[in-house]
């Protein structure tokens, strides 16, 4: 079901990017709002522009004229970089605020700087701890805002493992991923977007670690209504067991510096090794959303053929583009729509 349209929002209805798909004007935030042949859409448009771009070396400027607020709480390498980069690419202009230059909520309400940026922007891109303001700002914005990672979601993140999964293996209907390691934001966008895609997810967390239990409640649902397995685990080799691709996020996240030893403690016996891999499938690859540190995955699998991670941290770039290009445009993909 979409989500209720701001009344902002209204002049857009109609409008596609392709067919009955309709993601011009919309935010993104989650992608429990999406539905199949959105998140689908995306994909191939994701697709369509790396095809076009870089394999062929066309220019194409589909965002001349417009601009991106980035507000960054939190620091970043791979988020920073493929929306400046691949906004600049598409012909518009990006504009990177970090909390030196914009105090959320501090000197400026969030309200008044969703109105301000509004005015300033064509859409805004926010970094976030706390979900519920992403939440204030979609409420009071007058234009698109997506989710750049928050302290519940990453969804951005998702698209572009999806994207290289299917690079990868063709398709992604009746793939199993193994999700071995705390249960993160980007476990839970994992969890609000693989079943509606065919593939079943395994997750393996230590005891006082699992995902939200709102989140997890959520994805049951939607497992059972797209008729793909979710199963939790404590043990890390029960997850692994049979899966495609093995999944693992830091264990220390920002903010939670003070809980390292302990932490590291909880998650002994979760490192991702040769050995996970020896219960999963033949076929199996290592994805992880950087940065990455050794006691998470050893070097062994991290460097190995078998590791996408650094096509998956190319992938953010392409990704973004295809998502504001459906959001902003009317463009539609030239190249065969992907076999999902």
């Amino acid at each position: 079901m979409l989500p209720k349209l701001r009344p902002q929002e209204a002049q857009w209805v109609g409008r596609t990017c392709l067919g009955s798909v309709n993601l011009k004007g919309r935010s993104f935030l989650t992608l429990k709002d999406f539905n199949p042949d959105e998140i689908k859409h995306i994909l191939w448009m994701s697709a369509d522009l790396k095809q076009r771009i870089k394999h062929e070396g066309q220019y194409l400027p589909l965002l001349q004229g417009k601009s991106i607020g980035m507000i960054f709480e939190k620091r970043s390498t791979r988020t920073r970089l493929s929306t400046e980069t691949g906004f600049a690419l598409l012909g518009g202009h990006p504009c990177f605020l970090t909390s030196q230059d914009i105090h959320l909520g501090v000197n400026e309400s969030s309200k008044d700087t969703a109105r301000v940026l509004s005015s300033l922007t064509d859409i805004v891109l926010a970094r976030v701890y706390s979900h519920s303001t992403l939440e204030e700002l979609n409420q009071e914005a007058y234009v698109p805002i997506i989710n750049g990672l928050s302290d519940l979601y990453h969804p951005i993140q998702i698209l572009a493992d999806l994207l290289t999964l299917q690079e990868h293996y063709g398709s992604l209907r009746g793939l199993t991923v193994s999700w071995i390691g705390d249960g993160t934001n980007v476990l839970h966008s994992l969890m609000m977007s693989l079943a509606k895609l065919g593939v079943n997810l395994r997750i393996a967390t230590p005891k006082g670690y699992e995902p939200d239990a709102t989140v997890t409640q959520e994805a049951m649902h939607l497992a059972k209504q797209f008729g793909t397995e979710l199963h939790l685990f404590s043990e890390p080799m029960a997850a692994a067991q049979g899966s495609n691709v093995l999944v693992t996020d830091t264990w220390v996240s920002m903010g939670q510096e003070d809980e390292k030893k302990k932490r590291l403690k909880d998650f002994h016996g979760y490192q991702i090794t040769m050995q996970t891999g020896s219960v999963a499938a033949p076929d199996w690859t290592f994805l992880h959303c950087l940065p990455r540190k050794s006691e998470e995955v050893d070097d062994e699998v991290f460097y190995s053929p078998r590791s996408l991670v650094f096509p998956e941290a190319e992938n953010r770039k392409w990704t973004i583009m295809g998502l504001i290009v459906c959001i902003l445009t009317d463009y539609s993909p030239q190249i065969p729509k992907l076999k999902f």
